[in-house]
């Protein structure tokens, strides 16, 4: 019992068209995989309902590598300011509860950072993300604003 595959003269190969195996017998299914059962060949044997898939084309000339690539988004910076009001341990404390990821002495440099120039860099990060860490800062009482990042840095 063989059959010849679609646009093809050849027989399948197959398991289940070998001579003396069956696909229903559990000793023979274990051999080649209970899933494909005779169903690799259905459409050789006219049954519509699942079958060999065609061979893909591949169009020459088209680049298909470009069309995955996925857009990073623009990034942004979230800048602190310095203020005279809040104190320098509340201000650590407020960076490393609203900014993830940010340790004690990555606060601690920002802090002094801020205090010392007037206006220091928290982290640069997509939009969506600058915006909620500048407003959990203003929320808390510090001086925090965003600004894109220049292309060149």
């Amino acid at each position: 019992m063989q059959f010849a595959l679609r646009g093809t003269t050849s027989l399948c190969r197959q398991a289940c068209h070998r001579p003396g195996l069956s696909p229903w017998r559990a000793s023979d299914r274990a051999a080649w995989g209970a899933s494909r059962a005779g169903r690799h060949c259905a459409r050789a044997t006219g049954n519509k309902s699942g079958g060999v898939l065609d061979r893909p084309t591949v169009t020459p000339g088209i680049d298909r590598s470009s069309e995955t690539k996925k857009k990073k988004p623009p990034m942004y910076r979230v800048m602190l300011h310095n203020d005279n009001t809040n104190r320098r341990e509340y201000v650590v404390k407020v960076l490393m509860k609203i900014v993830d990821g940010l340790t004690v002495d990555d606060a601690i440099n920002v802090m002094n950072e801020a205090h010392t120039n007037g206006l220091a860099c928290v982290v640069a990060c997509a939009q969506v993300d600058a915006e909620r860490y500048c407003e959990g800062l203003r929320n808390n009482g510090l001086i925090a604003s965003i600004e894109p990042c220049s292309s060149k840095s």
